[in-house]
């Protein structure tokens, strides 16, 4: 491996990188040093190798090596660029909030999909909204207003960051609250979305990717038994805040929509949904229930 001090060209900056990640184990360790090399020297991947022979200053090699070493350590590149891509848009992370996955625009173009079919008068209910991508995606993408709900005060601080980024300050209302209760009895939302924590507590003991177990908030992703803690008191608790006509969406684990499906049949014994249905995402695993409330109720 080269040390620092043969670290003087874009080239070197990038070898450097490719050698380390292959050497720890980290998967793609090419296109891992691109994204740490590109974030670094503010370059785009082409400029990346256009430029690759230029020269670079000190501080910039030892600001991307100290980057590179982290990245070596196992912890997530987004938080160490404190970027994700979601939907197109990019959104501010830290530790305090889940890494944004690919898997939740699944979620997305549901609703989206849902809009057209829905005829419930109400607002937008995120539950448990972490650094908002869900709702800040809606709210761009349909031009609406959503109150996103999180219990965690540092959640919501990097949600409030990207309502600023984007430009949904007057748009995207905060609560910090556990669920539903920080609404009023009578209060109602045509549309809800949550995407609460849902990995089984068997899961997280057995070892989880050491860039979640080590470095992701427990808080966001600690299910309890089976996974389905939160999951039931979600349950429990949404249909009263949906109105008549309205959807809701969540998102799951794979395996565990027959159990989701279980758990709302049994709180619907006045044939409150008029459909439930268990979405896969695209490698077929169970990924999004979709509930439509009864128009009656």
């Amino acid at each position: 491996m080269q040390s620092n001090r043969d670290v003087r060209r874009i080239a070197d900056l990038l070898h450097h990188g490719i050698f380390l990640f292959d050497s720890v184990g980290i998967d793609a360790p090419q296109t891992e040093a691109e994204l740490v090399v590109t974030h670094c020297l503010e370059l785009s991947r082409t400029d990346l190798y256009l430029r690759a022979q230029e020269q670079i200053s000190r501080v910039q090699a030892d600001r991307c090596l100290a980057m590179m070493q982290r990245r070596s350590e196992n912890e997530p590149l987004a938080y160490i660029t404190g970027e994700r891509e979601f939907w197109s848009y990019t959104f501010n992370v830290s530790p305090a909030v889940l890494i944004p996955r690919p898997e939740t625009e699944i979620l997305i173009e549901r609703v989206l999909a849902a809009r057209d079919c829905s005829n419930a008068g109400g607002g937008y209910l995120d539950l448990c909204c972490g650094s908002g991508v869900i709702a800040i995606v809606l709210a761009l993408e349909l031009d609406v207003e959503v109150i996103g709900v999180d219990i965690s005060r540092p959640a919501l601080k990097v949600c409030r960051s990207n309502c600023a980024r984007h430009g949904v300050e007057q748009r995207v209302h905060l609560v910090q609250g556990d669920l539903a209760s920080c609404f009023a009895e009578n209060e109602q939302f045509s549309l809800i979305t949550c995407n609460p924590p849902y990995v089984s507590s068997s899961e997280m003991a057995a070892g989880m990717q050491p860039e979640v177990a080590k470095y992701e908030p427990i808080l966001a992703l600690d299910g309890g038994p089976g996974g389905l803690n939160h999951i039931s008191r979600v349950i429990a608790t949404f249909s009263s805040l949906l109105a008549p006509g309205g959807y809701f969406f969540m998102e799951i684990g794979a395996g565990q929509g027959g159990a989701v499906k279980e758990l709302l049949a049994r709180s619907d014994s006045d044939d409150l949904y008029t459909s439930i249905d268990i979405i896969k995402d695209y490698s077929g695993r169970d990924r999004v229930v979709e509930v439509r409330k009864n128009d009656q109720y």
